[in-house]
């Protein structure tokens, strides 16, 4: 019997933000995966480990996280003033799917890096030394980001002293701006608030009715008080991802938000939309200890969030749940905004499982509407293996 050999792929193994991801340069995939479709889905998956009965992807690149089954393609843009395209694409663990519905800030932070160190960035516009500014097109959403890259001799400087609650070593810091971060794309028109309110009753079969913001910026989110659903705000991961009637609960919000948001149109849909919209509950202030042992004073943060991905809480927080934290946070009245205090404000670090993390935004009233110009953060990343991915000949 023959048997198909592996074909090598040259990739990159990179950590941004608090995620991990396979980074491709679109001319290097095989010809059959350098569009969109199902071969270019199938090779994803089949490099990410996926789909696995077991849950643990342990025949591909995947972490058997949503954290870490992700993957990029970056290209030269055609676009003018950009460096280069971004597609993200989120890797299901357990089923065989692509979400293409949105992006991963967290990786956000390494596409810069990458993206020079791959020679697709022009060469004059990378300093000796001091930090490149790369333009980005995330090709997901449609939307810029700006990325501001520390660079050493000539290189991507990669070590730093930077640190980052949910990532274990410190490293250089990455800034990113979410330029006009309101998805156009998504939901009613592309109206950051969908609904066209600020706060909404959403009605949940199950649950009840709930006080619920919900925003598109960043990325979809629905945001509920943790007291309406019975958390304090303070809960690490095995508190929620435990308990199997907690996790259904947290879907079947995000079904009937998504329905509310105009993202789909039945609660049977949401079954093919993984990645977004997310689910996040917000608190005020309190002391907790983090994932890492570290103590969380109240006075350290505005307020607290836990953010629902890929059906799990997350063990820290999703760089783009980050910007609709941030934007939300802004706009005096909304839930986040209220369990922060209050008022205007043009920035605030929010407590999550893993520690702390300040995001700023700034958002201005205009005819009527809430329009938020820029969200900024602070992310690092690091290339942690290169070379070549292999897969099966056969496998897409």
């Amino acid at each position: 019997m023959a048997h198909v050999p592996q074909i090598k792929i040259p990739a990159t193994y990179m950590r941004g933000g608090t995620s991990k991801g396979v980074f491709f340069r679109l001319q290097d995939l095989p010809e059959a995966a350098r569009t969109p479709g199902a071969a270019r889905d199938a090779l994803l998956l089949r490099v990410i480990g996926s789909p696995d009965p077991y849950g643990k992807q342990t025949d591909g690149m995947g972490g058997a996280t949503s954290s870490t089954s992700k993957t990029v393609i970056i290209a030269k843009s055609s676009r003018p003033d950009h460096d280069v395209d971004y597609l993200f694409g989120q890797v299901s663990i357990d089923k065989a799917f692509v979400d293409w519905s949105g992006n991963c800030g967290n990786l956000s932070a390494a596409v810069g890096p990458f993206s020079i160190s791959a020679g697709l960035v022009d060469p004059s516009r990378v300093p000796r030394d001091g930090v490149a500014t790369v333009r980005i097109w995330q090709t997901n959403i449609g939307k810029t980001i700006i990325g501001h890259v520390p660079i050493t001799d000539g290189a991507v400087q990669e070590t730093g002293d930077f640190e980052l609650d949910g990532v274990t070593f410190p490293a250089a810091e990455v800034r990113l701006e979410f330029m006009d971060p309101a998805a156009e794309e998504e939901g009613a028109g592309g109206a950051m608030f969908p609904t066209g309110n600020l706060v909404d009753d959403l009605e949940v079969p199950g649950v009840g009715t709930l006080k619920a913001t919900m925003i598109n910026a960043g990325i979809p989110t629905i945001f509920v008080d943790a007291e309406a659903i019975g958390y304090k705000g303070t809960e690490l991961q095995d508190a929620i991802n435990s308990d199997d009637k907690a996790l259904a609960k947290f879907e079947t919000i995000r079904a009937h938000g998504a329905v509310r948001m105009g993202l789909i149109k039945h609660i049977d849909e949401i079954a093919t939309r993984q990645h977004t919209p997310k689910v996040a509950f917000v608190a005020r202030p309190a002391a907790y200890v983090a994932s890492s042992g570290k103590q969380v004073a109240a006075g350290d943060v505005d307020v607290l969030v836990r953010a629902m991905s890929m059906g799990k809480l997350h063990h820290a927080m999703m760089g783009t749940a980050a910007v609709a934290i941030g934007t939300a946070a802004a706009i005096p009245g909304t839930l986040v905004n209220l369990a922060a205090g209050g008022g205007e404000r043009e920035a605030v670090r929010f407590g999550h499982p893993s520690g702390t993390l300040r995001v700023g935004a700034q958002a201005s009233h205009v005819d009527g509407e809430w329009v938020v110009k820029k969200a900024i953060m602070s992310r690092s990343a690091r290339v942690l293996m290169e070379g070549w991915v292999r897969v099966p000949g056969d496998s897409f």
